[in-house]
């Protein structure tokens, strides 16, 4: 018995209205632990845990007053922290993985493949295997309770690598730098003027990447540092959830300080939001 044309509209609409449903739970899984913690924000300590969950409260601003005073600002020390290692961490991490993923894709040279495959291994260790000898590393050469003990590690990422290398092999055809070389330009040259324009929405994805492992990343800082002025929001939150424990008004600054800290992780994707696009429309326009 063969499918009518009439009948197939209405199985590409029951198709559709599943598909969306499950589009639209997604959603409310992602976005209802955000509007959690927007609404207990806004809520006194007395009020977080004795009204209704999702029933907003009026002392949103006075959670951040109290936020902000807390031993003169510290909560801004460390939101500017986390701000150097995201921000000096991914912008290196992008340019390594630049570089690493470019000669990985171009070039020829013994081992290449043997570097790959351990690259690719690296992608699967977890980072938190790796904290503790990274640790006892620094500890040997000085630099552990350092800025530059959080800032070493993250400015290699095998992940960035590998998309590098694959963004690399996908945008830089062989002939442009053929001809980049036959107009005189070195290496260094091409990789800066030519390679780089050309894995431009590659490395904003890399960047993006790197730049929220490094601002949500907890264990390694945790680990590395022990005085509270070099902390990142993480570790500096979670201190300040342990003393709730005794002080219940702290809960209400680790709710407020968690919403903060995520603003400017919105600001930076809809900042870089229109390079995709950008690119994208480039690319539809060329096929």
């Amino acid at each position: 018995m063969t499918t009518t044309s009439a009948e197939r509209p209405s199985t590409r609409r029951g198709t559709s209205k599943i598909a969306a449903t499950l589009l639209l739970l997604g959603a409310a899984y992602c976005l209802l632990p955000v509007i959690w913690v927007l609404i207990a924000s806004s809520k006194s300590a007395g009020q977080l845990f004795s009204t209704f969950t999702l029933a907003p409260g009026t002392h949103l601003f006075d959670n951040l007053a109290d936020l902000s005073s807390y031993r003169d600002g510290l909560y801004w020390r460390w939101m500017l922290n986390t701000a150097l290692y995201a921000g000096v961490g991914a912008a290196v991490s992008t340019f390594v993985s630049a570089m690493s993923g470019y000669a990985l894709a171009k070039f020829d040279f013994p081992g290449k493949g043997f570097v790959f495959n351990v690259i690719l291994a690296g992608v699967l260790v977890p980072g938190v295997i790796l904290a503790i000898p990274q640790y006892l590393l620094l500890a040997k050469i000085g630099l552990t309770n350092t800025y530059w003990a959080v800032l070493l590690p993250s400015f290699i990422s095998p992940y960035g690598i590998y998309l590098a290398r694959i963004f690399a092999a996908a945008a830089v055809p062989s002939e442009i730098l053929e001809a980049s070389r036959i107009d005189g330009a070195g290496d260094w040259r091409t990789f800066v003027r030519v390679v780089m324009p050309m894995m431009r929405t590659g490395l904003v994805t890399v960047f993006l990447f790197q730049f929220v492992a490094i601002w949500n990343n907890f264990m390694l800082p945790y680990i590395m540092l022990g005085n509270d002025q070099l902390y990142p929001l993480t570790v500096g939150l979670n201190g300040l959830l342990n003393q709730g424990a005794s002080q219940p008004s702290m809960y209400t600054a680790v709710v407020t300080g968690a919403l903060v800290s995520i603003v400017p992780l919105i600001a930076l994707f809809l900042t870089l939001q229109r390079y995709w696009q950008v690119d994208l429309a480039a690319g539809g326009v060329k096929a």
